[in-house]
C-alpha cells in the first residue's frame, strides 16, 4: 500500500490522519487493538495527553507489544503530548517526565502546549516557566518540537505563530467553520505542521449527520466531504479519534487522499453552502464581527454561527451540545450566552445586513438551551 506523509514542521512526517487516544480507555487490549489497526490504515501519528485518563499508560503497553511482535508502521511510530500551561517550572519538568515513564520512550516527537487560549498562556509559554519549561525539554532531547493548541481568539493564534516559537499548531479548522482556515494556510506557508482538532465531532457531529446534511452534500457523505475539504487544503492531518476497529474504516479509504477536490466534491461544497444560505435566508449571519464589541460581552458571531448550522443544516445535537456548554467549559468556550443581551441595540448599526441582532440571539436562545454539559476533558 502506498503510504502518503505530510511534513509537520521540523519533524517526521505524519500520516493524513492522527489517531487520538482519548476514546480507547477501556483496557490496553482496546489501545492494542486500535493501534493495530491504525497501522492497516496508513496511521503513523498518534496525539495523547495526561488529561486523557489512563491513555498514556495504555499507550505504552500497547506500543511495547506491537514492538515486540514486529508491528509498527512504515518508519514508526511519531508522538504528539501535550501540557497544559501556567504550570511551574519543576511542575511541567515532572509532568514531562511522567508522559516519558508512562509512553515508555525516551524522547516524543511532538510537545505541545494545550489550549492557549488567554493571553496569560502565551505569556507562560514565551517568557515565563514555560519557556523555561521548553527550553529544559528540549536542551535534555526530550522533546523533538514544540507546537501549540489553541481554542482561542483569531488574534492570539496569529499573535502565537507570529512568535516563530512553535513548529507546529492544533486549530479548530472546519469545513462548516472556515474562520480559522487563513491562519492555518499562513503556518503552512511558514512551515509549520497544522492538525486540525477533531472534525468529525468539533466540526458539527459529522458522525451522525442531519438528514438535510447528508441530502446537502449529496453524493458524499458529509464526514468524508469534511475530510477531504481539509486535505485539499493543505492541511497536514487530521485528529480523529476510535474506541472500535470500524472508527477507522474511512481513515483508511482516504489514506492517500492527499489530492486536489474533484469536480464532484467541489459541486457538493457549493450546494452545501447554499442549501444552507437559502434555510437562513436574509436572517444569515455573515460573521464578518462588525457588531463586537458588546457592551455585555455576548460573543455574537460565535452565537449567530451556532444558529446559521442550526438553521441552515439542520445540526440540533451539535449546536445544543456547544450551546450548553457555554459557562461550563472555563477558558476553553465561551462563558456568556445570549441569553446576556439588553438589547441595548448598539450592535445593530454596525451590521453591514441590518439584522435585528437582539432578536435573533433571543431565538437562538430558546431554540438551544438545555440542561448543563460538560467538556470531556479539561
Amino acid at each position: 500500500m502506498k503510504v502518503v506523509r505530510r511534513q509537520f514542521g521540523g519533524g517526521p512526517p505524519v500520516s493524513l490522519f492522527t489517531l487520538g487516544t482519548m476514546r480507547a480507555l477501556k483496557s490496553p487490549k482496546q489501545m492494542y487493538e486500535i493501534l493495530e489497526s491504525a497501522i492497516s490504515a496508513g496511521i503513523n501519528h498518534l496525539e495523547t495527553a495526561p488529561a486523557y485518563g489512563p491513555a498514556e499508560r495504555f499507550l505504552g503497553e500497547a506500543l511495547h507489544q506491537l514492538k515486540s511482535e514486529g508491528k509498527e508502521p512504515i518508519g514508526g511510530w511519531v508522538i504528539t503530548s501535550k501540557v497544559l500551561p501556567g504550570q511551574t517550572l519543576p511542575e511541567g519538568q515532572e509532568q514531562i517526565k511522567g508522559i516519558l515513564k508512562r509512553i515508555r520512550v525516551s524522547q516524543i516527537n511532538n510537545l505541545a502546549i494545550h489550549g492557549i487560549n488567554l493571553n496569560k498562556h502565551l505569556d507562560w509559554a514565551l517568557k515565563g516557566d514555560g519557556a523555561d519549561l521548553i527550553n529544559w525539554a528540549e536542551d535534555q532531547g526530550l522533546i523533538g518540537q514544540i507546537g501549540f493548541s489553541s481554542h482561542g481568539s483569531y488574534s492570539l493564534i496569529e499573535e502565537a505563530l507570529n512568535s516563530e516559537r512553535f513548529k507546529f499548531c492544533s486549530l479548530h479548522v472546519h469545513l462548516l467553520n472556515q474562520d480559522n482556515l487563513p491562519l492555518a494556510l499562513t503556518a503552512l506557508s511558514n512551515g509549520l505542521g497544522v492538525m486540525a482538532i477533531s472534525p468529525a465531532d468539533k466540526g458539527g457531529h459529522l458522525y451522525a449527520p442531519s438528514t438535510a446534511l447528508i441530502n446537502d452534500c449529496k453524493p458524499i457523505p458529509p464526514l468524508e466531504l469534511a475530510y477531504r475539504f481539509l486535505l485539499a487544503q493543505g492541511i497536514s492531518t487530521l485528529t480523529l479519534g476510535a474506541c472500535k476497529s470500524d472508527d477507522l474504516e474511512l481513515a483508511q479509504k482516504l489514506s492517500r487522499s492527499d489530492e486536489p477536490l474533484n469536480k464532484e466534491e467541489n459541486q457538493a461544497i457549493e450546494n452545501l453552502l447554499t442549501q444552507g444560505k437559502l434555510r437562513l435566508g436574509e436572517s444569515m449571519c455573515g460573521q464578518c464581527k462588525e457588531c463586537l464589541p458588546c457592551p455585555q460581552k455576548v460573543p455574537i458571531p460565535a452565537l449567530l454561527h451556532l444558529r446559521n448550522l442550526r438553521i441552515g443544516h439542520d445540526l440540533e445535537s451539535f449546536t445544543k451540545e456547544r450551546y450548553n456548554l457555554i459557562g461550563k467549559a472555563g477558558h476553553w468556550w465561551e462563558s456568556i450566552n445570549a441569553n446576556a443581551c439588553n438589547s441595548c441595540g448598539e450592535c445593530m448599526p454596525r451590521c453591514p445586513k441590518e439584522l435585528p441582532i437582539p432578536d435573533l440571539l433571543k431565538e437562538t436562545h430558546e431554540q438551544l438551551i438545555a440542561s448543563p454539559q460538560r467538556r470531556l476533558w479539561g
